[in-house]
């Protein structure tokens, strides 16, 4: 140990060209020797230590040869410092056993190593070494500086090509692996619901992101004997997307300095990022063959459909290269997964209405089969109908928007599109558009439409003709009603004779019971003058204590609770229900209060 204040001159000594062989030991021990004091360790003085001796550290592993103390300076490198050191040549493959007792291996110290033609054979023996999500970091790091090189400085050596090959192979070794024996890990089933396809099972991110840095091996990587299936799978999961996503880019951005490309940006559509020929030699690959066993047909079947409709939506050339192949894929998944045989929906499966229309979507664009698209029709016709509702008007909305919205504004067509209850006729239009769904059932399903839903496809879609044309036969209600809950202002309800019981139509409507309309009721009606504690006893007792102006509940729960201690208690303990809990209305809340003891707390 040597006194704190002359760690500034053991840097110096230690960076000193002069500096004669005989003392580097001195100089090492001096700068690697914790600082201590008549107390024990001093941290504040080791600290000093430590921004001498990181300072020091390149210019004493350049002399220093004997492994000892060069184990003993490397222990103190941060892995910033040692993979520049590395890339320089001041740390070598031999250091590496030195520096993994106290570290794990990172990509940067992998990549800086094989920048020297020597060393790349020794990088590529560390790969395994490397977590499985790092290794593909060991080419996407290859150059560290990128973002902050000065101009003139020189750039990076390319990377060795049979370190890419490694790293590339090292990347798409376990999608392939799992392709070859894709057993469901423990749990499996408790969350094969939730994900919609096999997007996390085939996602591939590091596979994808060295494919992609290599475009012109696809055709032979498609052919490799033992990741040829990988490579089909990343490469029809998102070859398509990411060409899209890089021409996006391209038509928004340029880097700083260059001027705005403006109208000089090409107007046509990007050619497609696989040629015919690849896209065929992926078919194998396209109806997704190595997961057709796997237990929970209901479940499996079900995301197999959706990941083969992503692909050709993704693909629109497949239709007619592999037109065969998708009906029969599209078949035995119905069968296999008895996909059209529901069960009733549950009291709070919010998600029933999307998978239903998620598997019609899909058979829409995949089936051939009349029976599977009528069954699709007829569910999608048994699907709750939506609630279409007109807002009040909003003085912050007129303030803000009002001369930019269409006279028309308040349209069915526009309010469905509000909450994207749309949907349903969205996907009726597309199963309408399969030439092998019968007429009769897209025409029973026309039938049990909302009349908003029918002003949506007499205003959105183009075609086919036959289903506009039976669209619009459907007939109207005999109250000419549009099914539009409209939500009028205090200043229009003053207008109506009864306000309350406008008022009380609202909350006796279809809308008042859905999720994604139900708030907006509330809200409009506990924000009116017209409404009487009648209508708040209805109301679910959070939107009035917890979603609305407090002014309104504080007069009431005064009022009911007055100087009942054991009332004022007992509200307390009412209010303890969780947000996914089921509530009690307001009116429940109250009458629970009136049989609390009604002690009187004096006060002296």
């Amino acid at each position: 140990m040597v006194n704190a204040r002359t760690y500034p001159l053991w840097r110096d000594l230690a960076m000193s060209e002069d500096l004669p062989r005989e003392a580097l030991k001195t100089v090492i021990e001096a700068l690697c020797a914790p600082a201590m004091c008549s107390d024990g360790f001093d941290s504040r003085a080791d600290q000093w230590r430590e921004e001498a001796l990181k300072a020091a550290l390149p210019a004493l592993l350049a002399r220093t040869s004997a492994k000892r103390l060069r184990g003993r300076l490397l222990v103190h490198g941060d892995e910033k410092l040692l993979a520049a050191l590395a890339a320089e040549g001041t740390v070598s493959v031999d250091d590496v056993p030195a520096i993994l007792r106290h570290r794990r291996l990172w990509a940067g110290l992998v990549a800086a190593l094989a920048r020297h033609p020597g060393q790349v054979d020794a990088a590529v023996a560390l790969l395994p070494r490397l977590a499985d999500h790092e290794v593909e970091r060991v080419v996407r790091d290859w150059d560290p500086d990128q973002y902050t090189r000065t101009e003139g400085a020189a750039p990076p050596p390319p990377v060795p090509q049979a370190l890419f090959d490694a790293v590339l192979e090292a990347c798409l070794t376990p999608l392939a692996a799992y392709l070859l024996l894709p057993e469901p890990e423990e749990g499996w089933e408790a969350v094969s619901a939730y994900p919609k396809d096999w997007s996390l099972e085939l996602g591939g991110r590091s596979g994808w992101a060295m494919l992609a840095r290599c475009p012109e091996r696809w055709a032979e990587l498609a052919a490799h004997p033992t990741l040829k299936a990988a490579v089909q799978h990343l490469l029809l999961d998102q070859a398509e997307i990411q060409a899209a996503e890089d021409a996006r880019t391209n038509a928004v951005g340029y880097l700083p300095g260059e001027e705005d490309p403006g109208e000089d940006l090409p107007a046509d559509e990007p050619a497609p990022a696989l040629s015919e020929d690849l896209l065929r030699a992926c078919l194998p690959a396209l109806c997704l063959p190595e997961l057709a066993a796997l237990p929970n047909p209901r479940v499996t079947a079900r995301r197999t459909l959706h990941h083969i409709a992503r692909r050709v939506e993704t693909n629109p050339r497949l239709v007619d290269l592999a037109a065969e192949q998708l009906h029969a894929a599209a078949g035995a998944a119905v069968v296999r997964g008895q996909l059209l045989h529901l069960s009733e929906k549950q009291e709070n499966d919010y998600e029933f209405d999307g998978r239903v229309r998620r598997l019609a979507d899909d058979l829409a664009l995949l089936s051939a089969n009349p029976d599977h698209l009528a069954g699709a029709c007829a569910q999608l016709a048994a699907l709750d109908q939506p609630a279409v509702v007109s807002p009040a008007p909003s003085r912050t909305l007129i303030r803000v928007v009002d001369d930019s919205l269409p006279a028309d504004y308040g349209r069915p067509a526009r309010l469905l599109e509000r909450h994207a209850e749309h949907r349903r006729a969205e996907t009726l239009a597309a199963l309408a558009a399969n030439p092998h769904t019968p007429h009769a059932a897209v025409t029973d399903a026309l039938n049990t439409l909302h009349p908003a839903e029918l002003a949506w496809i007499a205003e959105k879609v183009e075609g086919p003709a036959w289903f506009l044309e039976a669209a619009a036969a459907v007939p109207a209600p005999e109250d000419e009603d549009d099914g539009v809950l409209r939500l009028l202002s205090d200043d229009e309800l003053a207008h109506h004779p009864d306000p309350a019981a406008v008022l009380q139509s609202w909350l006796d409507s279809p809308a008042a019971g859905e999720i994604l309309s139900r708030s907006e009721i509330y809200r409009a009606l506990v924000k009116s003058r017209h409404h009487t504690l009648e209508h708040l006893r209805q109301i679910p007792a959070d939107e009035v204590l917890a979603r609305q102006e407090p002014e309104i509940a504080l007069k009431i729960l005064l009022e009911h609770c007055g100087r009942s201690t054991g009332r004022w208690e007992a509200l307390a303990a009412a209010m303890t229900f969780e947000y996914d809990e089921t509530k009690p209305t307001f009116g429940e809340l109250l009458d629970s209060l009136d049989g609390a003891p009604a002690t009187t707390q004096t006060t002296s």
